[in-house]
């Protein structure tokens, strides 16, 4: 009996584990929670020059940054998934919308091929993938990859605070959009 205990107690620690390897790690990186967002320097895929107030509703806006909608599949998968959710958090008050370093032809390409309900927007002088601190650090000036922020979130109030964010470490770790709507919700 004692054994079998041992066995049972043996394997619960076993899966314990495994569900906490398996669990999702943030990291520090980005403007800090409760402080006034950085202001947006970008145009969206129509070339319409957008700013946190323009973009936001009653209760703020989620901004979700990405590497690319030209050649990052991960990234394409987000941001197909973020259509599926964007008018739940539309509904709770949030304005909704997605920034990389991609140009605007290839944000307005992406964006009509899936038919996005959310702007995407172009940073490609990096201004404000740098003013928020989010800027992949592992590419050089002169890489191809140069100016790709972490994938992540940051969610901004009616006010421009900053009350959450989400950054992962790798490229294969996202937000899931239906989780935040949820937590969102409550």
């Amino acid at each position: 009996m004692n054994k079998m205990l041992t066995i049972a107690a043996t394997l619960l620690l076993a899966v314990f584990a495994q569900c906490h390897a398996s669990e999702k790690k943030t990291i520090e990186i980005g403007p800090k929670i409760g402080e006034i967002a950085p202001e947006i320097m970008v145009v969206d895929e129509n070339n319409k020059k957008q700013t946190i107030k323009s973009l936001s509703q009653e209760n703020g806006m989620i901004l979700v940054f990405f590497r690319s909608a030209d050649w990052c599949p991960f990234c394409k998968r987000h941001l197909i998934e973020l259509k599926a959710s964007s008018a739940k958090l539309n509904k709770l008050g949030y304005g909704v919308a997605a920034l990389s370093y991609d140009s605007t032809e290839i944000l307005a390409q992406f964006s009509q091929e899936h038919q996005l309900p959310y702007p995407l927007l172009s940073d490609q002088n990096i201004t404000t993938i740098n003013a928020y601190k989010i800027r992949n650090k592992q590419y050089n000036q002169g890489d191809s990859n140069y100016g790709i922020p972490y994938p992540g979130i940051v969610i901004i109030d009616n006010q421009g605070k900053v009350v959450d964010k989400y950054f992962y470490q790798g490229y294969k770790q996202r937000v899931n959009f239906e989780m935040l709507a949820e937590k969102l919700a409550k």
